[in-house]
Formats: C-alpha cells, structure tokens, sequence
C-alpha cells in the first residue's frame, strides 16, 4: 500500500472515531447525567429513613456491593437461602474460556486471583492461535456448503434464460440472506424467548457478539434463572459457527473489492487509449481540412536512420554456389486480444474466493505472444586452403 493511501486510510479512521465519538457522546451523557441524579435522590431519601445510619457508613457499604457484584456475587443470594447457583459451575467456566479464544472477553466475569491471572495469560497465548486455525477451516468448509448450494439454484436460473448479470446478483444476495437467517435471525428469536430480552437486546447482542466486541451489558446465560448446564455451551458452538460465516463473508468482501479495483484499472487504461486516438484522428482531420493556408503542423520527431543491410558473402569461385534456402515467410505475431473487463462478481461466487495472483498469471499467459523466427543467416565462406610445398611436408630441398 502507498503510503499517501495509508495516509488517507488513517485520517478516514480518525475521522470516523471522531464522529462515533461525539454521537454517543450526545447519545448517552445525558443518560449517564439522570442515572446520577437518580441516584442522589435515593440515598437522600434513604437517609431521611434511617437517620441512624451516617452517610459515610452508606458511601461504605455502596462501595462493598458494587465490589461484591463485580466479583460475581448474586444480590439476591443471602446465607439463609439454598441456592446452588455459581458463576464457576462447569458450564459457565466452559463458556468463559470460550470467550478468551474467541477474543470476546464480555467482562462479566473477570478473574480476581494471583493464580487465575497467571493461567489465563499462558491459556490465551496457546488458545486463541489454536481457535484461529479451526475458525478457518469451519469457515473454509461452511462457505463452500454454501455456496455448492447456492450453485444449484444459479444452474436453474440459467436454464430459465435468466441474464447472467441477474443471477449474479441473486446468488450474492442469497448467500448473504441464508447466512442471515441461521447465525442472526434465528438465534435473535432464540434469545428472545430463553432470557426474555426484547427484540432490540436480542440482536444488539447478537451483533456486539459476532462481531467480537463484548461489551457484556448482555450476556446469555448469566440470569441466575437459566439452571441448563447446557445451555452456555450450545451457546458458544453458535458462536463458532456465526464467526466462521462472518469471516467468509469479510474474505468474500475483500475479494470483491479487489476484483472492483482490477476492473477499474482495465477500464481507465481502455479508456487512456481510446482517449489518444481520438485527439490523434482528430488533429489529422483538422489539418487537412485547414487547406495550404494553415500553419504547418509541429515537426514529427526524429526518427532513427534505417541501417542498410549487410552486404551478402560472396562464393569462392572454385565452388559452386548452394541453393539459397528458402525464404520462410515473416508469421505474424498475433496481437494479444483484448483484455475483456473483468468480471465481479463472477459467474458465481466461486470466482470470488479465487485468488487474484492465480488470475494474472492466467491472464498473462493467454496474452503473450508469440515471436516469430527470424530469417537463417547464410554459412560464412570457407577460406581455400594453402597450397603445402616440400617444406610442410618434410622433404629437403
């Protein structure tokens, strides 16, 4: 990438940073402001109540509960109830592992010991390289289903006489709809009926979830009224799945662009050319209608001087003169065709999941000609040989 492009890349960045920043800061300060407000009036009223609690004492026993839920203790838990329930038990360690490999990291449960912050680390390290090689292959085997899938559908459009432009089109927006059908729609309605979210919580968690951000304001399974010891792992193999599709559709984004760009850079050369034969036809048209009366044209530039051939070997007169092979006739080089504009999607959208380097080399060897052979040059003349006298042969004279 160049680096003006990196530059421009880098400020579309900030400036999009800087945007999102002061939305949500409009969004939600004022939000943030009556939580607060909200906040004081209770404590007041709280201390009108009981005027034998001092606020000092209250600002102490806040700051414990807040501790208290933030190191995983349920509020509603007391030492006289019988409740079982923890946020260590089987199934939600299992899922809070799955969130340091998948990079997720919800935060509502966090590690507080010396001992737990030292594995994780190590955990992480091997984890998250191991999650990333079998995302890739689920991701690598789930598109191709899809897409041999979607393939079928693409075989009978065609048989209908449907324009190939409009089932490329079709194809895409089917791959992308059935993608959004099993990873978002469903587990959004899913969602909504195991922990009674609306609609709107539902796929805002879905969303921040696929998209590996976890802000963990939403997390499935942390209602202590969810007792399935199953249930948070299922949760996690859909989290598996929906970034698997996620990543083949960033790939297949990706490759697109990148067919869009070669396109466009075959178009813009096409068009250079046809640009500078137009003004060339033109400027000799011009001329010749203008008549002797217009001023001469500028002078061509200088060409080089043909040198003349080279003189041809002349024959020994003592031999007879070979018959001069035949010329072979000049083959014309045949001109390169026409490089077609590429195609983007594709036929389908096998086309995009195919590299762009395998594509040049291809397109480079269907353009490269042929260079003919030149003519044979003719067998220099063989010098006579020097009469031997008695000298060279070894006789006294």
């Amino acid at each position: 990438m160049r680096g003006t492009t990196l530059l421009a890349l880098l400020a579309l960045v900030l400036l999009y940073l800087v945007s999102g920043a002061l939305v949500f800061r409009a969004l939600e300060q004022p939000h943030e402001q009556q939580a607060q407000r909200e906040l004081g009036v209770v404590r007041e009223k709280f201390l009108r109540a009981h005027p034998c609690v001092s606020e000092q004492e209250l600002g102490f026993f806040i700051k414990e509960v807040a501790d208290a839920l933030g190191g995983g203790a349920d509020p509603e838990t007391n030492s006289t109830s019988n409740s079982s329930r923890s946020a260590w038990d089987l199934g939600s360690a299992f899922f809070f592992s799955g969130t340091i490999i998948t990079t997720i990291g919800y935060g509502n449960a966090a590690l507080h010991t010396d001992a737990g912050r030292l594995f994780c680390i190590f955990y992480a390290l091997v984890g998250i390289p191991l999650f990333g090689m079998l995302l890739a292959g689920v991701g690598d085997r789930l598109g191709s289903s899809l897409r041999r899938g979607i393939g079928h559908i693409e075989a009978i459009f065609l048989k209908w006489r449907v324009p190939p432009e409009l089932v490329r089109a079709l194809s895409a927006m089917l791959f992308l709809l059935v993608g959004c059908l099993l990873f978002v729609l469903t587990p959004t309605l899913v969602f909504c009926y195991m922990e009674e979210w609306s609609k709107l919580e539902a796929i805002y968690f879905v969303i921040v979830t696929l998209t590996t951000v976890g802000f963990g304001d939403y997390v499935a399974g942390a209602d202590p009224k969810q007792e399935s010891p199953a249930y948070q792992p299922l949760v996690w193999f859909w989290i598996l799945l929906g970034l698997a599709y996620f990543a083949s559709v960033l790939t297949t984004i990706g490759n697109w662009l990148r067919a869009v760009s070669r396109r466009t850079r075959a178009e813009m050369g096409g068009l250079t050319a046809q640009a500078a034969s137009w003004t060339g036809t033109v400027t000799a048209r011009v001329t010749q209608r203008a008549g002797p009366g217009a001023p001469p044209p500028p002078p061509p530039e200088k060409e080089r001087p043909l040198l003349p051939p080279p003189p041809c070997p002349t024959q020994p007169a003592g031999r007879p003169r070979s018959p001069a092979p035949p010329e072979k006739a000049k083959a014309e080089s045949p001109s390169p065709p026409p490089a077609s504009a590429l195609d983007y999607p594709s036929e389908n959208l096998a086309f995009i999941d195919e590299s762009s380097d395998t594509q040049s080399e291809r397109e480079r060897g269907r353009a490269r000609p042929r260079v003919p052979r030149g003519r044979r040059r003719a067998n220099p003349p063989r010098r006579p040989a020097r009469p031997r006298g008695p000298r060279d042969l070894g006789v006294p004279a």
